[in-house]
């Protein structure tokens, strides 16, 4: 792979990794939160609903404004936002503070998300666009694995404030990245800007496009359950510190690393569509490990939401790959919609799943089993009846 090819992917990948980064640096800290300010875990859990809320309402702007724009001063403008409300979320005392500055951050970093995903569609065509996804995937997944064990060491040894400031570092690194970025949308959009939204409305149009989005987005929903508990589980449930927490998370992160990567080795002998389908029947089986109790303690939760997190990252970025190919123009905006659904589902998800439930393991194992099995009744004949590569 060129210098170049490699240094832009691991400039996007960075981008793309702002979520993770901004929500699974900071899960060691919510039980001490919770203690701190005497709140219910469903009001401190907030403050990852409210970033995914942020996420996805400014991600509708970035996308159609980078088509007519730009990609790289839309960056530049989200990358300062996200920095900013980084490093003053390091400074607050009370829980609704902070709520409304992740809401403000997750603005900030929607912009990295949507934008990155566009930018592979304006430099990388067919099956280099895939392979390209596919080896971002990975790299972004160290993100999620190595994420909590740094905010593990600074709960150890800091505070729960250097989280969020060396959030605002991060931000820092990405938004020197972009600075040197040359700008790679070379043929912007010549339309107005309501004209330009209104091609939301055209996306709707596009049923192929729209049924993949809507059906691809179930299928997050125990992914994002588990991160929206892991740490009252472990920590509170299992009686876990801080630092161990982490090390079960980052297990988890590295098995959605690995399912990425199997996904860079197969993907240039198999169908995008087969590797989906095997993806979708690995998180089923996966569930139903989890709900037959067939391991006790902390690892009868690690272990089936591995092998999840495995087929999860083995089938996103094909299915990726495939949204993106139902659309001939107009990258950043079908970026923006189909991480916008995504991430919706993820904040509810996350909501639901802080709910005051008994047996919430067992609740994350429904999810995954409903999920899939949806997910595979509708897909499977589909994928019989359309050519889903015909805009190849």
């Amino acid at each position: 792979m060129k210098t170049n090819t490699l240094k832009m992917m691991c400039l996007l990948a960075l981008l793309a990794a702002f979520p993770p980064l901004s929500t699974d640096m900071y899960l060691p800290a919510l039980p001490l939160l919770q203690q701190i300010w005497q709140q219910p875990m469903s009001v401190v859990n907030l403050t990852l609903s409210g970033f995914f809320i942020g996420f996805c309402i400014s991600m509708l702007l970035y996308g159609p404004l980078s088509d007519k724009y730009g990609r790289k001063p839309l960056l530049m403008v989200g990358i300062m936002i996200y920095i900013a409300a980084s490093f003053v979320s390091g400074f607050v005392d009370d829980i609704y503070h902070l709520i409304c500055l992740r809401v403000l951050q997750g603005v900030g970093a929607s912009s990295g998300v949507v934008i990155s995903m566009a930018i592979t569609k304006d430099l990388y065509e067919g099956k280099q666009r895939q392979r390209i996804l596919a080896y971002m995937a990975v790299i972004m997944a160290l993100a999620p694995m190595l994420a909590p064990i740094l905010g593990g060491v600074i709960m150890a040894w800091l505070s729960w404030n250097w989280v969020f400031f060396m959030q605002a570092v991060m931000g820092m690194i990405a938004l020197g990245g972009v600075f040197w970025l040359k700008e790679p949308l070379q043929e912007p959009e010549n339309v107005s800007i309501s004209e330009t939204m209104r091609l939301y409305l055209k996306l709707f149009g596009n049923w192929r496009y729209i049924g993949l989005v809507l059906l691809f987005s179930v299928i997050v929903l125990p992914h994002f359950s588990f991160i929206g508990s892991a740490s009252n589980i472990y920590i509170s449930h299992f009686g876990m510190s801080e630092q161990v927490f982490s090390y079960f998370f980052a297990f988890n992160a590295a098995a959605i690393m690995a399912g990425s990567f199997i996904c860079t080795r197969i993907q240039r002998r198999m169908a995008s569509e087969k590797i989906v389908t095997i993806g979708f029947a690995g998180i089923l089986a996966a569930g139903l490990f989890m709900h037959a109790d067939l391991v006790a303690g902390p690892w009868g939760l690690a272990l089936p939401m591995a092998l999840s997190s495995f087929f999860f990252g083995l089938s996103r970025p094909p299915s990726n790959y495939l949204v993106l190919l139902q659309v001939d123009r107009g990258a950043g905006t079908a970026s923006s919609l189909m991480i916008f659904l995504y991430f919706i589902v993820a904040a509810f998800a996350m909501w639901f799943i802080s709910l005051d439930w008994t047996g919430t393991i067992h609740v994350i194992a429904r999810m995954a089993i409903f999920s899939a099995l949806f997910v595979l009744a509708i897909w499977l004949p589909m994928v019989k009846k359309l050519d889903l590569n015909a805009g190849e």
